[in-house]
């Protein structure tokens, strides 16, 4: 008798698996996500049973990730703006918010949408005015805008917060020559050859600011020399040819009297 009822339980807890296992198999379905600028699509698997568990603020951010990591820049943008459209309540806990003004602020500058880039990055720093990332992305956007000034003060607002930061110094560096502070710059990309000594965009750019310095100073020089010549050809040209001023008329006539 008790051999039987647990052969009904058996039979019932095997049907029971054979209902549900269909169901739960649902959740292990294939999005489509289209790929950067050639209009290929790429298939990628996505587990939406895990999906679930997340909210959509973050699937959004995810998306956008993904389509960075593609290339796909523009799709980027779209997704971290959903994203920032929903409840980002969770995000905040974690990084994710950061995160993603971080990769919106990249993508906006990778599309050429400086401004935009600007005020992405001045949203996250309302948020995080500590992260240097977003100081030099800002700085990055400023200086494509030929904004030198103000992308400096961005640059070193940087590197203040992380001196490691090496991206930060070389850009730093890039502005000051293009200002024509190339002692300066000298200086910026020394700090990032001392951060990363194998970073080829440090050395060349350190190279390139000596020799621009040292064709300063030469011109200076030359300058310098060419100034002295014309003032001491002009004091010259002057005590050699001038002619004596004419007497005033009163000491005209008091000459004629005394004769």
């Amino acid at each position: 008798m008790n051999f039987r009822k647990y052969l009904i339980i058996l039979a019932v807890f095997l049907v029971t698996v054979l209902v549900v296992h269909p169901v739960l198999s649902v959740g292990n379905l294939t999005d489509v996500v289209t790929g950067p600028s050639t209009g290929n699509v790429t298939k990628t698997v996505i587990n939406y049973t895990a999906d679930l568990e997340k909210d959509n603020a973050n699937n959004f951010y995810n998306y956008g990730v993904q389509s960075i990591n593609l290339g796909d820049y523009n799709h980027a943008i779209t997704y971290f703006d959903q994203a920032l459209a929903e409840n980002t309540t969770m995000m905040k806990k974690t990084d994710a918010l950061l995160y993603l003004y971080q990769g919106k602020a990249y993508a906006l500058i990778k599309v050429e949408r400086y401004n935009d880039a600007v005020t992405t990055a001045d949203e996250g720093l309302a948020l995080y005015p500590g992260d240097a990332m977003l100081w030099n992305n800002k700085g990055w956007a400023l200086q494509n805008l030929r904004k030198n000034q103000e992308a400096l003060v961005a640059y070193n607002k940087a590197v203040s917060l992380d001196g490691n930061y090496t991206n930060a110094y070389i850009n730093k560096g890039n502005v000051l020559r293009d200002m024509g502070k190339y002692s300066e710059a000298v200086t910026a990309y020394t700090r990032a050859n001392e951060t990363d000594p194998f970073n080829i965009a440090a050395y060349d750019g350190l190279e390139a600011a000596k020799k621009s310095e040292a064709a300063s100073s030469q011109n200076m020089i030359i300058i310098l020399v060419v100034v002295l010549i014309a003032a001491a050809g002009i004091a010259v040209w002057y005590i050699k040819f001038r002619k004596p001023a004419e007497p005033a008329p009163e000491e005209k006539k008091t000459k004629s009297r005394k004769k």
